[in-house]
């Protein structure tokens, strides 16, 4: 496969996944909008800092796993940018730490929103982002990625997107921060759940070679399910076009997990897509029900 190079940029930051980092920021401003603390500025920064770490973190998991022995000829999955020969490893390092750099500094303007309370925050972001797939313990490698996927996509975006302009949290802002990371997580489950046998031969113990595949597609219902029912209280006090657009997402979000259910190798590729799809129509859906 030829490409240009800013083709070859664009793969490695894995664009159908980035609605896991837009998601969590649009529900957290909804959030802030509904209580009247909404703030345009903070709200783009939060965004800038999500997008920014999501592409350093997709960078990352492009190098370390190439060098890990992770990404070989029989991948499944998209095309990896260094395993590919698009970018030479170094400059892959170097582009993961710039990123890295550029969502630090973003994350630095909130301090004059949030004060000094999101420091710890930022940092905790910023060696996740490297401790994903490297370093002495990768997270992805010990079962750990969804734990990370849930708390980084779900319920410290929506959180403290909320806090940096409201001033403070509220039960239903981590409710809401829970569904978003559970439906995010899917997002990991549908590459485990591809890679299984290739995770399982580099020694990759993700959830799913932990515990098998057949595990991987009841998680995945699992983590659709429990988000409906947590808003069904919200959802209960709605107008009924509202109920409708819940109702689409579930039919959506159904048919995406027998996909998941019936399809094999690099055809669950689209499921990949129509899962980072699910999270963003969620996210549009919550955010219709808290602005209307």
């Amino acid at each position: 496969m030829n490409i240009t190079p800013i083709q070859a940029w664009i793969e490695a930051a894995r664009p159908k996944t980035l609605p896991a980092s837009l998601s969590p920021v649009l529900v957290g401003s909804a959030l802030a909008y509904r209580d009247g603390a909404f703030d345009m500025v903070p709200a783009v920064i939060c965004l800038m800092v999500a997008l920014l770490s999501q592409i350093a973190s997709n960078f990352a998991n492009d190098y370390f796993d190439y060098k890990k022995g992770a990404d070989k000829e029989d991948r499944l999955g998209p095309e990896r940018a260094v395993a590919s020969g698009w970018i030479v490893p170094k400059t892959m390092l170097i582009a993961t730490f710039i990123t890295l750099g550029l969502a630090c500094l973003c994350g630095l303007l909130l301090l004059f929103y949030g004060g000094w309370v999101l420091l710890p925050v930022g940092i905790a972001i910023a060696v996740c982002v490297l401790a994903y797939s490297a370093g002495p313990f990768p997270l992805a490698y010990n079962g750990l990625g969804d734990i990370c996927v849930l708390l980084f996509y779900g319920i410290v975006p929506v959180v403290f997107t909320y806090f940096v302009q409201a001033g403070s949290i509220t039960l239903l802002t981590l409710i809401l921060s829970v569904a978003m990371g559970l439906l995010s997580v899917n997002i990991l489950i549908v590459n485990n759940y591809r890679d299984y046998f290739q995770d399982k031969e580099v020694n990759k113990r993700t959830t799913i070679v932990l515990f098998g595949r057949r595990f991987g597609r009841w998680f995945y219902l699992f983590n659709g399910v429990v988000p409906i029912l947590l808003v069904i209280p919200l959802i209960m006090q709605s107008a009924a076009w509202i109920v409708a657009l819940f109702g689409i997402f579930f039919v959506m979000f159904y048919q995406t997990w027998r996909e998941l259910c019936s399809l094999e190798g690099k055809a669950l590729n689209v499921t990949l897509a129509y899962t980072g799809r699910n999270v963003l129509l969620f996210a549009l859906c919550l955010t219709a029900l808290l602005l209307f």
